[in-house]
């Protein structure tokens, strides 16, 4: 068995058909989950392999934060660097989101008008890295007095408005998308910049036949589609069109949410912020999960926190990132486990159901036989019983030990 060995739990949540095992274990081989169950059950199957002993902790499968512009954005905002440095500054947030134990990233590409970087110049530097990462290319439009449009496939070149529609940009995204990420943005975005900078944040940007006809194009090469979108009529246009997944629906009426499940259109809610309207609040989230749509919860960091809700934790503006995906998740996660919902599926909004929005169901997001060996070892469940990333004492990714907080 090659580089095989056995990990001990005291509390072993998979979010996978097995539920919660107290005094489980793994089994992993080459990095990848090779055996579930309980501990004397594998340790008598397998009673030479090493066992590496956590029975006094948490075990769960590593996070998933599936809407994040840590590469091309966040950088600038966080550091003095320049375009030299930049790449830097990214490993740098990279390694910051794998301390927090998020082990796979949704990572959106605008086109940055500093930074004349393509998708491929944002892969390479992925590449080799202890961290899951799927792209969507998107095009943006910033809401500044007089609009700004950007792409991922024109890079730092501005573009106008018309271009947004032309079906070579559209084929391009659709060719190099990964997953549904905030492929358009169907309105101007706030981005991270204050709100009096940017006065035209919330405005429709593109007809519902321009929708129809981009959403086509997507589904012609074989690609979903997600969108950023906020506020009724937007939404509304965003659910005729057919768009797969609806990023932010920040303002999403009870209406919708029952088109949504008609629909079977997936929702990535943003606690935090990321539009211009009010964010997902713990209350809108226990009722998307309570209508069956499928949710996943992530940050859309770097981001400054919207201001005057009761359910962040925060104190000021400032940019916060991957490492608060717990800390927003929680008010929802906590709710939906007092009204009943198991903590595997509580715990799937951070891990199972972004994996699978990600099209990465199968390879993580569980802790199942054939799936990755990311996990965590932690004083209590990520979200729902602990916030704080010191309370993350291990990661693993593909079964290496990567992250090792002692004592």
């Amino acid at each position: 068995m090659e580089n095989a060995y056995l990990l001990r739990a005291g509390k072993l949540v998979t979010v996978g058909k097995m539920g919660t095992l107290y005094d489980g274990a793994l089994l992993i081989e080459g990095g990848k989950i090779t055996g579930v169950g309980k501990w004397q059950t594998l340790r008598e199957q397998f009673p030479s392999l090493v066992t590496i002993d956590y029975t006094r902790d948490v075990v769960t499968p590593g996070l998933v934060d599936c809407h994040t512009h840590l590469l091309e954005f966040a950088p600038s905002s966080l550091y003095p660097i320049t375009e030299k440095t930049h790449f830097l500054a990214g490993k740098s947030l990279l390694l910051q989101a794998l301390t927090a134990g998020i082990t796979a990233l949704g990572e959106q590409i605008c086109g940055h008008p500093d930074c004349n970087f393509s998708i491929a110049d944002y892969r390479e530097l992925a590449q080799d890295l202890p961290i899951d990462i799927s792209f969507a290319p998107t095009s943006i439009s910033i809401g500044f007095e007089k609009l700004a449009h950007f792409s991922a496939v024109t890079k730092s070149k501005g573009i106008q408005q018309a271009d947004l529609t032309r079906p070579t940009l559209i084929q391009d995204l659709a060719k190099q998308s990964d997953y549904p990420g905030e492929n358009l943005f169907i309105n101007a975005t706030p981005a991270n910049f204050i709100a009096e900078k940017v006065p035209r944040a919330g405005e429709i940007i593109y007809t519902l036949a321009e929708l129809k006809h981009i959403v086509e194009i997507f589904h012609e090469y074989g690609k979903q589609i997600g969108v950023h979108v906020a506020g009724e009529q937007a939404i509304d246009m965003a659910l005729e069109a057919g768009v797969d997944v609806l990023h932010h629906a920040h303002g999403i009426t009870p209406r919708q949410v029952k088109m949504a499940k008609q629909k079977g259109t997936q929702i990535v809610a943003t606690p935090m912020g990321g539009t211009h309207l009010t964010p997902n609040s713990p209350e809108n989230i226990v009722h998307l999960v309570e209508q069956k749509i499928p949710v996943s919860i992530a940050t859309d960091a770097y981001l400054p926190p919207y201001p005057g809700v009761d359910w962040l934790p925060f104190n000021d503006q400032s940019l916060q990132g991957p490492d608060v995906l717990m800390k927003i998740a929680q008010p929802a996660m906590q709710a939906l486990h007092e009204n009943g919902v198991n903590e595997n599926e509580v715990l799937a909004l951070i891990t199972a159901n972004p994996a699978k929005l990600l099209g990465k169901e199968a390879k993580f997001g569980k802790l199942e036989v054939g799936m990755d060996a990311n996990l965590l070892v932690t004083e209590g469940i990520p979200g729902l019983e602990i916030t704080d990333k010191e309370a993350i004492k291990k990661v693993y990714f593909q079964g290496k030990h990567v992250v090792d907080r002692r004592g």
